[in-house]
C-alpha cells in the first residue's frame, strides 16, 4: 500500500487461489480439547470469495469454534484449513490479515474512535498519513465520520458495535469474521444493524463468515447458512431453500416455525409416502430421510403453509383452535389434536372468516409442503 514502510502482515491478496478455487476450505478439520470428545467432527466446508456465510447453531454446536480456527485463536486437532489457496494451521492469528469482530467490541476505552481504528494500521507501520486517510474512510464507511474524536464510553451500542465493524475493516481485509457481534443490542437496532451489515457487504464485495444462535438473524443477512449440531454441519444451503427444504428434523425444528405430527408409514410412492395419524386420518409428504413402511415419523410443516379448508378432504386434518394471537402483521392460531403436539397456523391479517377459540376447524396441509422425517 503507498506510503507504508514496510508490508502489511500477510494478508489474504498474497497467495490468492486460481479462480473457481474456494476462498476458504475446511478439509477433514477436528478438533478435541480433552483427546476424547470430538467438539467438531471431520469438517468440510468451502466458501467462495464474496460471500456472506453463516455459522448457525445452539450453543455447544462447533460453530463459534470453527469460527476461532479460521482466525488462529484455536487450532485443529485433525485436518487442515485454508485461505487463498494456503494452509493455515500454523500462521499465527495476527499473520493472516483477517479482520474480527467479537460480541463486546474489545474497543480500548482509553483511546479514540479513531485512535481504536488507527491501532491495527499502526501495528502494520503504516505511515500517518495513509493511516489518517484509512481511519476517515472507515468511519464514513459506517457513518461516524464525525465520531472520531469521541470515546468508546460515550458511545450507544450500536455506535459502538459500528466502529468495531469499522476498525475489523480499516486494513482493508478480503475476510472479516464476525461472531455474535449484535448479540448485545436490542430487538429494533439489531434488526436495523442486520439490514446495515448485509448492505455494506454488498456494497464492499469482502467475504464475511458470521456465527450467530439467531435464525432470523442468519436467514436475513445471509447467502448461505451452515447449520450447527453436535459438532457437525447438519446443512448447508441458500437461505431459501434451507427455510423451505430442511434436510433432516433438527434443521426443520432450529430454522423457523414448524408444525409437526406425529405418524406412521403406511405406504411408499416414489419421492412420496402415505403417513397414518393416531386418529387414524391419512396424509401424503415428502418422504424426506427414505423412510420405510412401519417406521414412525414425524411430518413437518411451515405454519404459513397450512390452510383452513371449508370441509374435510385430501391432506386435511381436524383440530381444535386453542387460542387466536394476534402478531401484528399476522394472526397465529393455537391448534389442539388428540395425541398430537399443539399445532400453529399463520394466517393474513384481514381473514373473511376468522374461527375462534374452541371451534373446530379442517386443516389442510399441501403435500409438496409436508416433509416426512425419520
Amino acid at each position: 500500500m503507498s506510503g507504508s514502510t514496510e508490508p502489511p502482515a500477510r494478508g489474504v491478496h498474497e497467495g490468492m487461489a486460481e479462480s473457481g478455487t474456494p476462498f476458504v476450505q475446511f478439509k477433514e478439520v477436528q478438533k478435541t480439547y480433552d483427546g476424547e470428545i470430538l467438539v467438531v467432527k471431520d469438517l468440510n466446508l468451502d466458501i467462495q470469495a464474496g460471500e456472506f456465510v453463516t455459522m448457525l447453531g445452539p450453543s455447544g454446536s462447533g460453530k463459534t469454534t470453527c469460527l476461532m480456527m479460521l482466525a488462529g485463536f484455536e487450532t485443529p486437532t485433525e485436518g487442515k484449513i485454508m485461505l487463498g489457496g494456503d494452509e493455515l494451521n500454523n500462521v499465527p492469528p495476527h499473520k493472516r490479515g483477517i479482520g474480527m469482530v467479537f460480541q463486546n467490541y474489545a474497543l480500548f476505552p482509553h483511546m479514540t474512535v479513531a485512535e481504536n481504528l488507527a491501532f491495527p494500521l499502526e501495528v502494520r507501520k503504516m505511515s500517518k498519513s495513509d493511516t489518517e486517510a484509512k481511519v476517515n474512510r472507515a468511519l464514513d464507511m459506517v457513518e461516524l465520520g464525525a465520531f472520531g474524536g469521541r470515546r468508546p464510553g460515550q458511545l450507544s451500542g450500536g455506535q459502538a458495535q459500528r466502529v468495531a465493524l469499522a476498525r475489523a475493516l480499516v486494513f482493508e481485509p478480503d475476510l472479516v469474521l464476525m461472531d455474535e457481534p449484535l448479540g448485545a443490542l436490542d430487538k429494533q437496532l439489531r434488526e436495523h444493524m442486520q439490514i446495515e451489515l448485509k448492505a455494506l457487504h454488498r456494497r464492499l464485495g469482502v467475504t464475511f463468515v458470521y456465527v450467530t444462535h439467531d435464525q432470523t438473524e442468519a436467514l436475513t443477512m445471509s447467502d448461505r447458512v451452515a447449520v450447527f449440531n453436535d459438532g457437525a454441519i447438519q446443512q448447508i444451503d441458500v437461505v431459501g431453500k434451507l427455510y423451505e427444504s430442511p434436510s433432516n428434523r433438527f434443521v426443520a425444528g432450529f430454522v423457523g416455525d414448524s408444525t409437526v405430527l406425529q405418524a406412521e408409514v403406511t405406504r411408499l410412492d416414489g419421492a412420496q409416502c402415505e403417513v397414518r395419524l393416531p386418529s387414524g386420518v391419512v396424509l401424503r409428504g415428502l418422504n424426506v430421510n427414505a423412510c420405510g413402511v412401519g417406521d414412525m415419523v414425524q411430518c413437518g410443516t411451515r405454519p404459513e403453509r397450512l390452510k383452513i379448508a371449508d370441509a374435510a378432504g385430501a391432506n386435511t386434518f381436524q383440530s381444535q383452535v386453542l387460542d387466536v394471537i394476534y402478531f401484528g402483521d399476522h394472526l397465529r392460531l393455537r391448534c389442539e389434536m388428540p395425541g398430537q403436539p399443539d399445532a400453529t397456523i399463520k394466517m393474513p391479517l384481514g381473514h373473511d372468516q376468522l374461527p375462534e377459540a374452541g371451534q373446530t376447524i379442517h386443516v389442510h396441509a399441501p403435500v409438496e409442503h409436508l416433509r416426512i422425517y425419520r
